[in-house]
C-alpha cells in the first residue's frame, strides 16, 4: 500500500510539472489568440432574453439590471425591498428593456426561490440567465463578535441564497441552453482580515458553483463574478455589525478599504457583461486584484503579512490601513456616492422584511410578454 501511494504521490506531482512548464506556456498564445480574434465574434445577443436578477435594488445587481436592459434583456428582478426594485424597473425600461417583472422576495428561503423561478417562468414562458447576486457582508475581528449566531445569516443569504434559486432554475436553464452567473468575490480566493465569515461565505459560493460547472458541461454555462471592491451598499458600510445587528457604519468600512480603490459600479457592469456575453468563467475588477488573487495562491505567507500590517491595531488604536487613508486623502478618490452621507435603501415595511410581497407586477402589455416568449 505504501508502495501504491508512492507511485501516485510521485505521478501527481510530475502531473503539476508539466501542467506549470508545458500546459501553461503554451496556452498562453492560444488564449491570446482567442480574446483578439474568436471572444469578440461569439458574444451572445440578449435581445428577449428571460432574465432572473437577486439581489435587484441596489449595487451590483441594479447595475446589471440596466446592462441587460440596454441589450434588450426582458427582466425579473428580486430583492425584499419592493420600492426599490420598482424604482429599478422603471429605470430599466428607460433603458430598453422590453418587459420587467418584480418579485419581491428573500432568496434565503427555499420556498421564495421557488415561487420567483416559478413566476418569472409563468410570465415569460422561459429562463435563459440566472443572476444570483444577492449577498450581505460584515467587517469585524472574529474576538469583537459579541452575538455569534447572528452569522448564521450570512451563510443563508450569500451562499444558500444563491443555491437555492439556482436549484430550482437549473432545469429550465438547461432547457433553454442557457448561462448560470454568481456574484462572488476576490475575499472567496484573498483571506482578507477582518472579514472572516464573509471570506467564508464567498470561498463555499465559489467552489461550489466551480463544481457545478464540471458537473453541467456544456449544458449551461457558468461566469463567476469576483470583483474587488466596488461602488455598492457593502463599501457604504451596510453590514453585520459584531452586535449582529445590521446596520451602516462607515468607520468599519474606512477600515476595511484602507488604500484600496473602490471602482465605479457602471464600469464593473460593462466589463461583467461583455464576459457573460463571452461566455467567460470568471470576472475579476476592478484588474488590481487578479494579481492579489495570485499572490494569496502562490505566497499566502504574503497576504498574511501584509493582512497583519493593514488591518492589526494596537490599544485600540486604527489599523495601518486607515491611517494611511486618512495621511494621503486617498478616500477622495471614493466615487460620490461613497464620500457624501451613504443613502442606504431602507425595507418598505414588515412584509417586505418577510420576503412576503404579492409577486409579478401586474398589467405587463400582452405585446411585451410576446417579445420575450419568442426565441430562445
Amino acid at each position: 500500500m505504501d508502495l501504491y501511494l508512492m507511485f501516485h504521490s510521485v505521478l501527481m506531482h510530475v502531473a503539476a510539472a508539466l501542467v506549470v512548464l508545458v500546459y501553461i506556456p503554451l496556452s498562453i498564445p492560444v488564449k491570446l489568440f482567442l480574446w483578439a480574434f474568436v471572444k469578440p465574434l461569439r458574444k451572445e445577443n440578449l435581445r428577449g432574453k428571460a432574465v432572473l436578477i437577486t439581489g435587484a435594488s441596489s449595487g451590483i445587481g441594479e447595475e446589471l439590471a440596466y446592462q441587460y436592459a440596454a441589450q434588450g434583456a426582458c427582466l425579473a428582478l428580486v430583492a425584499r425591498r419592493k420600492k426599490a426594485l420598482e424604482g429599478v424597473a422603471a429605470a430599466a425600461r428607460e433603458r430598453g428593456s422590453p418587459d420587467v417583472l418584480v418579485l419581491p422576495a428573500d432568496v434565503s428561503d427555499a420556498d421564495q426561490s421557488r415561487r420567483t423561478v416559478e413566476e418569472t417562468v409563468a410570465h415569460f414562458g422561459k429562463l435563459n440567465h440566472l443572476v444570483a447576486n444577492a449577498g450581505i457582508w460584515s467587517s469585524c475581528s472574529f474576538d469583537e463578535v459579541t452575538n455569534i449566531t447572528a452569522f448564521t445569516k450570512m451563510m443563508d443569504v450569500n451562499f444558500w441564497g444563491s443555491v437555492y434559486p439556482t436549484y430550482y432554475a437549473l432545469p429550465h436553464l438547461k432547457a433553454s441552453r442557457g448561462k448560470l452567473v454568481v456574484s462572488s468575490s476576490a475575499a472567496g480566493t484573498v483571506a482578507t482580515s477582518r472579514m472572516s465569515f464573509y471570506n467564508a461565505t464567498k470561498a463555499a459560493q465559489l467552489r461550489f458553483y466551480e463544481t457545478l460547472r464540471a458537473e453541467l458541461g456544456s449544458e449551461v454555462g457558468v461566469t463567476v463574478l469576483t470583483p474587488g471592491y466596488v461602488e455598492s451598499e457593502i463599501t457604504k458600510g451596510k453590514g453585520i455589525q459584531s452586535s449582529g445587528n445590521v446596520a451602516v457604519n462607515e468607520e468599519a468600512r474606512d477600515e476595511q478599504i484602507g488604500v484600496f480603490p473602490v471602482g465605479r459600479v457602471a464600469e464593473l457592469g460593462e466589463v461583467a457583461l461583455d464576459g457573460i456575453r463571452a461566455g467567460d468563467w470568471y470576472v475579476t475588477w476592478p484588474s488590481l486584484f487578479r494579481p492579489l488573487q495570485l499572490i494569496g495562491c502562490l505566497a499566502p505567507e504574503v497576504m498574511h503579512w501584509v493582512c497583519r500590517a493593514m488591518y492589526s491595531t494596537r490599544k485600540g488604536g486604527q489599523p495601518l490601513g486607515k491611517r494611511v487613508m486618512e495621511a494621503t486623502g486617498v478616500k477622495r478618490l471614493f466615487p460620490e456616492a461613497l464620500r457624501r452621507n451613504p443613502a442606504i435603501k431602507t425595507e418598505d415595511d414588515e412584509e417586505e422584511r418577510d420576503g412576503k410581497g404579492n409577486g409579478a407586477a401586474k398589467d405587463a402589455a400582452a405585446a411585451n410578454v410576446l417579445q420575450c416568449s419568442e426565441g430562445s
